[in-house]
């Protein structure tokens, strides 16, 4: 078994290589030297990192007592939080909607398919282009970001949630319609309880997508620290932009640790610690002494 798995992986890597040269056309060449014209570029355009980012701002006028709040780093920041927050919040609640009708086990194809077609297709739009289309409809700003957000958290967070429906246990569904409950009370009655760890481990996973893809619809417009990366861009202030990069990375380091620990509330291996060797040697001595004891 495993050198049929190793046999299929090596043939997919060299599968790859084929393509990836196809792609290259055969040039690897390109590649000779992009590493020094990458250093070259780290170190006269973007380091050191310019934290002018964090100074106050004198337009528009802040009312904030704190200078820190008024920086341009902390105000793309909080608005790509509140971008990430909302769109999470209204995508789960549409997701949770229409994932029960997509679940082959809850309701038959003439409500399933068509139901998963419809998640399908938002899913099929990236968040970006969803950004877009919505920055032509309700104009530049949050609001699209958070639609767009919204649009995409549905068609995704959608598809993780009917996934787990379908493959959860037979045994309660089936006692809940021998007991005659309509499908409304299954669903909210045993499917949702039943699966709530999963549903609220896919919803922490979802916010911290979304905290990161947040940065990137801001550069069509739709708010967020995007929209200031890609204006530094423009004018060439690199160093600030590498600022703005530390600034997010710092920020999703820390909305992982968090998500880790909210997880570990929600999942089932959450209690199970991991063994020390203290734990271990104190075992094995127990282990002893019973062998002893026994003979």
């Amino acid at each position: 078994m495993m050198f049929r798995l190793y046999g299929a992986m090596t043939a997919l890597i060299f599968l790859a290589v084929i393509v990836v040269n196809d792609l290259a056309g055969g040039d690897w060449g390109r590649l000779a030297g992009g590493f020094d014209n990458l250093v070259v570029f780290f170190n006269q355009s973007m380091w050191p990192p310019n934290w002018i980012i964090f100074d106050p701002v004198t337009y528009p006028v802040c009312k904030s007592r704190f200078e820190f709040m008024c920086s341009i780093g902390y105000s793309s920041m909080y608005e790509t939080l509140q971008i990430a927050f909302a769109s999470t919040i209204f995508g789960f609640i549409g997701a949770i909607l229409l994932s029960p009708l997509a679940a082959r086990n809850l309701r038959s194809n003439w409500i399933g398919v068509p139901v998963r077609i419809l998640l399908s297709a938002i899913r099929s739009l990236p968040a970006l282009i969803w950004a877009i289309i919505f920055v032509i409809v309700v104009g530049f700003g949050a609001f699209s970001g958070v639609l767009a957000m919204t649009l995409y958290t549905i068609g995704y967070l959608g598809k993780l949630q009917y996934e787990t429906f379908e493959g959860m246990n037979s045994g309660p569904l089936e006692a809940g319609r021998a007991m005659g409950l309509s499908n409304f009370s299954i669903t909210n009655n045993i499917v949702i309880p039943e699966n709530s760890n999963h549903i609220l481990s896919q919803l922490i996973f979802m916010f911290e997508y979304n905290v990161r893809h947040s940065t990137v619809i801001g550069i069509v417009g739709a708010g967020g620290v995007g929209f200031f990366i890609n204006n530094y861009m423009k004018l060439m202030y690199y160093d600030r932009v590498f600022a703005l990069l530390i600034m997010i990375f710092v920020v999703v380091i820390i909305i992982d640790f968090v998500s880790y620990i909210a997880r570990s509330f929600v999942n089932e291996q959450g209690d199970v610690r991991r063994p020390s060797w203290l734990s271990a040697i104190m075992r094995m001595r127990e282990k002893k002494a019973s062998s002893k004891q026994a003979d």
